[in-house]
This record gives structure tokens, sequence and C-alpha cells, in this order.
């Protein structure tokens, strides 16, 4: 460890609960001169050793990694990802062979903050959210190669769209490691049986949006014998599962031609026609503001995060609800909405609030039939509540 960090008196607390951040006003002195990303030793006001973790410059000073061992042992990485993925074994997806994708680290979740990362049938995409994950990238690499043997393809680098760090560090994303005979570019991987073509070179995130898996096997539910509407379709991975389910007719909305033309692929890839299908690329507003009453008996809102930070707060809950007000008026009587904010810095009550104060609005009667969340794999740890991000509610609109 490069240097310690002394805590001001009276704040070890959070830390003895096991609560991975220390944040910077939390810290009494450091002893030494750490780079961002370094391993360092926090310690209580008067010596006590508490836990180990990265340096790093901003609110959070030090994301932890151990509050017993150490970081900087040869066999931490293994340890971890290993743990990791022996709970996604007995979650059911690792070895699955209908779910052939799932996220092996959840950051926090995980025990190890600022990283993600994604498998895809092979392929290991990593994104580090801290300077000390993006330099421990090659170890990753090597715990991964040790965790899944001949199983591991590819490690792929995506780190530099999600990188809120600098620390004089190139950032390219690019492969760490392939193995021999590996053939890059898209890979088709399974989601409760169901066919995706996954880009995690060009996609969003890390290509895939995982963490709606059990809520896409949920509208696959209800779709039977129904019109639906998936707005904000990305690579129409709700669209797939709607259509799997026995809906009539899935319309598929989203801004950007890339995702639309990606979406078109999984369709076809899943056996669906032409005529059970359209792809619209269009603003969701506009789109929404050009339908006719009725039109549709089950509407999945899924939109990006509004609000990245808690300056946007305000700004993000309007959003929200003018677009379920316009999608409640919007819905046949008898029909659902599916609605979900991936905003970390609104909460399930702001966010619940949102949605009845948008079905005030439209006079209609509506029901909360189900609250909906993240997966199994995107655990949140419960020392650190601020891991739950994803929040959803699926409506009935009479």
């Amino acid at each position: 460890m490069t240097a310690k960090v002394y805590l001001k008196h009276g704040r070890e607390a959070s830390v003895l609960r096991f609560h991975p951040w220390v944040f910077s006003g939390a810290v009494a002195n450091v002893v030494g001169k750490p780079a961002e990303g370094d391993v360092v030793g926090v310690f209580s006001s008067d010596g006590q050793f508490l836990a180990a973790g990265h340096w790093q410059i901003g609110s959070i000073a030090v994301r932890l990694l151990s509050f017993a061992g150490d970081p900087e042992a040869p066999s931490f990485w293994q340890d971890a990802l290993g743990a990791a993925l022996q709970a996604r074994t007995a979650m059911g997806l690792a070895g699955s062979r209908r779910t052939t994708c799932y996220r092996l680290v959840h950051g926090e979740g995980d025990g190890l903050p600022g990283l993600i990362v994604d498998w895809y049938e092979g392929v290991a995409v990593l994104q580090a959210h801290s300077a000390g994950m993006f330099r421990a990238k090659n170890q990753i690499c090597d715990a991964l190669k040790a965790v899944y043997g001949s199983k591991l393809k590819a490690v792929y680098d995506k780190s530099s769209g999600s990188a809120p760090f600098k620390a004089g560090l190139v950032l390219v994303d690019g492969y760490i490691y392939k193995a021999p005979g590996y053939e890059d570019g898209p890979r088709t991987v399974l989601e409760n049986g169901h066919k995706f073509l996954v880009d995690w070179t060009e996609g969003q995130k890390t290509g895939f949006f995982l963490d709606q898996r059990e809520n896409r096997a949920l509208v696959e539910r209800y779709a039977k014998g129904r019109k639906v509407l998936n707005l904000f379709c990305y690579t129409g991975g709700f669209s797939v599962y709607a259509l799997g389910g026995g809906a009539l007719k899935v319309d598929s909305v989203d801004s950007s031609a890339k995702a639309i033309a990606l979406a078109s692929k999984n369709l076809e890839l899943n056996g669906f026609s032409q005529d059970q299908h359209s792809e619209i690329c269009a603003d969701v507003k506009d789109y929404l503001g050009t339908l006719e009453p009725d039109a549709y008996d089950l509407i999945i809102v899924d939109p990006p995060a509004f609000a990245k930070h808690r300056g946007s707060l305000g700004t993000a809950l309007r959003a929200y609800q003018r677009l379920n007000a316009a999608a409640i008026s919007a819905v046949a009587p008898g029909g659902f909405v599916f609605t979900f904010s991936c905003s970390q810095v609104v909460d399930r009550q702001a966010f619940l609030e949102t949605v009845f104060s948008a079905a005030a609005q439209t006079g209609r009667r509506v029901r909360v039939l189900d609250r909906l969340c993240q997966p199994a794999d995107h655990a949140v740890n419960i020392y650190h509540p601020e891991g739950e991000y994803l929040k959803g509610l699926l409506l009935y609109v009479e």
C-alpha cells in the first residue's frame, strides 16, 4: 500500500458497517502521496486499521475492496471473481443452456466498487468506473482466464465511455485478450431461450441491457393477444419477448437508427416476420403525440437515465411525469403500462410519486400490479443501498 488514509474522529462508523465508500469529507489526513488508483490503507483516528481500497480524486476518496485481506495479494482477483462466478452459478445463470449472457461483476454488489464485467457466451466485457479498476484490468483479465479456463474466448475493455477519471491514463477501448482462433465481431447469445445479437464494440454500455432480463420475461407473460408499443426500444429486447409471448403486433420506437437496425436483426433472428413488427426511428415524445386513442393494449416505457446527478433531479422527474402521462393516456382500457427509471438518483418512492402524479393528470383509474427491479446478477450490497438503481411499475389502466 502506497499510503495511509486517516479518518476524522467519529467518521469510521460507516466503514465499520461495511459501506464501500470513504468520502473526502471524512478524511483527516493522508500519510504518503498516493496517485489516483493506488491501493491505500484506511485507518481510524486512533490508528486502527479499517479497510483497504483504491484512492480516488473526487468526493469519494477511497473505494473499498477489503475489510480484512490485502487487495494486493496474488490471489485477490481470482478469489473475488471466483466468488462472483459461484454466485451466478447459484442463481442458475452460469452454465444455463437457455441464458448464455449475464453480469458477472456488479461493482459494489460484488464487493468490487468501480468494476463491471458482463459475460456474453465466452466474451467478458469489462468497464472500469475508477482509475484503480482501470489500472488493474490486466490482473482482472488474468483472473478471468483462471476462473473460466477454456470457456473464455476474449476479454474486451470498454471503459472509455464510462470513465469519470483522468489520472493520465490512455483510455482506448479494445481487446485485452483473445484466445487462439477467436473471431472478432458481434456474437449471438441466448436469454431465456431468445436469440440476441450483441455488439460490444459499437453498442451502448457493454452491448446489451442485461438488467431487464426478468422484466422482459414478465412482458412475455402479459403480451398474448395484445398490440404492443415498445418505447426507447434500443435493440428490441422487450419486442422479441412480447412476440414470443403471442403479441398480435409490436411497434418499436427509438431515435437511434443503429438501434432500430439491430432490433430488426434480432426480430428476424428469432423468426418473426415483418407483418408482426414495425421499427420506427423517431423521437418518442413526437411519436406519442401522433397516437390515436386506444392504439395499443400494452406500452413499455424504458427511457435512458434522465438524471445523472442530483442537480438534474427536478428536471428528470418532470420528464418522467410527462412521458408517463402520455403513455397512460394512450393505452387502451384494460391495458398495461410497464414503466421504468434507471436513474440512480431517482429513488423508488420519488418514481412512484411521479407516476402517481402522471396518472392523476390523465384522470384515469390506474392500479399498481407489480413493483419491478434489477435482477439477481445486478446484486445490491445490503450495506450499500445506493446500488439499487433500476425501478419499475406494472400498471393496469381502466
